[in-house]
């Protein structure tokens, strides 16, 4: 795993330790030795994640940490306080600061590297999000700085195995959260397969059972993969936190448990887990938009170019028929010129409206360019289309269009082509050809009628 390391601390020797360290597991190093010279490389150059003293002259790491996920520019690199500090209430403050782990000096060998792992793939995955989201212009940094720290409450399942830490720790999240309660393992997967959780919090208390067995399972299921799962676990218990970072624990915290820690790191959680969703909804957004006519809602010209190969081969594959229609809007020139292209574009949408009453749902509905559409109808041979085509045509034709911007109804009629399937290497240029060339057969003919292309 490669990935920049940002050492920060005043103290040269102490910078030298760190960076031996993760020069020997092949990560590439910068340092600084105060929080301005920190601040200013994370504003210039790539960072994936900062180690980070508190006690500098100058400005303390809280007060670097702040400010880091304060600026959109960095609020999304992870921050892990390395310090000799070791009392609770510096932890809560560091995390509320935005720190997304503390490390105690002298720092455990284990504990570093597979914390820096971990940090370092959770940031793989926001960054390509993040970037997908930001190519589509879907949403901006400052937008995106915002939605890092949401205020709506977040849904948590608390899976432990005793009744007496279930109601305190309960209570403790209860001003956060909503919080469910299981005890069985088997159990809370199934609850967290089948509800939308922003966390789940495993308990290490289970005296005959594995609970990395359930942190395994979360991680293994499509439903629960992008779960945070926080990991309570004994003091000195190292081997269970490394192997659980490994696994794709997202944070863990140390029994006994001080509810102001939980509250922080619990609150960490649920925020990244809303960003994440929301960039994985941006996404999807975007993939949606990219094959989606923003005008008419039907499939795209590139999508119909990618989907229609794929019809076209299984088709040929399973010697089934295929048969498509091209249509096209009947002296659309004259509604633009007439009306003007407000009602030109009402047309175009309520033809599309037409289209999708009338096809199956296992036809492809997509508009072409312009004013012409294509329905691809797989298992349909080209005289079941044609009668497909006709009902199509009998609908624009006896049922005037009634635009809100024109003078009344407006009588539209739309000309078909129909093509169909050769199963001997048949092409998709091909097939589109054959439709294309029956529907100008069609306009020649007189308009507002279906025409097959010769067998």
């Amino acid at each position: 795993m490669t990935a920049r390391i940002l050492v920060v601390d005043d103290v040269p020797a102490n910078v030298k330790l760190l960076e031996a360290r993760l020069l020997a597991e092949y990560f590439d190093v910068l340092t600084a030795g105060d929080g301005h010279t920190a601040l200013t490389l994370c504003e210039t150059t790539p960072v994936d994640l900062v180690l980070l003293d508190i006690m500098m002259p100058g400005i303390d790491g809280f007060e670097v940490c702040e400010r880091l996920k304060a600026n959109a520019r960095t609020a999304h690199i992870p921050v892990v306080m390395v310090t000799a500090l070791d009392q609770p209430s510096d932890r809560v403050r560091g995390l509320k600061a935005g720190a997304d782990d503390f490390l105690t000096k002298p720092v455990n060998d284990l504990q570093l590297m597979s914390r820096v792992k971990s940090l370092v793939r959770l940031k793989n995955v926001s960054d390509e999000l993040r970037l997908r989201a930001q190519t589509a212009q879907t949403i901006g940094l400052q937008e995106l700085a915002r939605q890092d720290r949401p205020d709506e409450p977040g849904n948590i399942l608390l899976v432990d195995g005793r009744g007496s830490s279930q109601e305190r720790l309960q209570r403790t999240l209860k001003p956060i959260a909503d919080v469910s309660v299981i005890s069985d393992p088997q159990a809370a997967l199934f609850e967290a397969a089948e509800n939308n959780f922003d966390l789940v919090i495993v308990n290490a208390n289970f005296d005959d059972y594995d609970p990395l067995r359930l942190c395994s399972q979360l991680r293994s299921l499509e439903r629960t993969r992008f779960i945070p799962i926080l990991l309570i676990t004994e003091q000195g218990n190292d081997e269970m936190i490394v192997r659980a970072l490994d696994l794709g624990i997202t944070d863990y915290i140390i029994r006994p448990v001080d509810p102001n820690e939980l509250v922080a790191r619990s609150l960490t959680q649920i925020r990244r887990k809303h960003c994440n969703d929301m960039l994985r909804k941006s996404v999807q957004q975007t993939i949606e938009l990219a094959v989606t006519d923003g005008l008419t809602g039907l499939h795209n010209r590139r999508y119909l170019d990618n989907h229609l190969k794929l019809l076209l081969d299984r088709a040929g594959a399973r010697g089934r028929p295929l048969s498509i229609c091209m249509t096209d809007i009947d002296r659309f020139k004259q509604v633009n010129d007439t009306y003007g292209h407000d009602v030109g574009d009402e047309v175009l949408r309520e033809f599309a409206n037409r289209i999708r009453s009338t096809v199956r749902g296992a036809d492809l509905a997509c508009r072409f360019g312009g004013e012409e559409f294509v329905v691809v109808m797989p298992d349909t041979p080209p005289e079941m289309a044609a009668a497909v085509a006709e009902r199509l045509r009998h609908i624009i034709e006896s049922q005037p269009f009634s635009i809100p911007h024109a003078d009344g109804a407006l009588v539209i009629t739309a000309s078909m082509g129909i093509a169909g399937l050769k199963l001997e290497g048949d092409t998709t240029e091909a097939l589109l050809k054959r439709a294309d060339m029956a529907l100008y057969q069609a306009k020649n003919e007189g308009r507002n009628r279906v025409v097959a292309a010769a067998a």
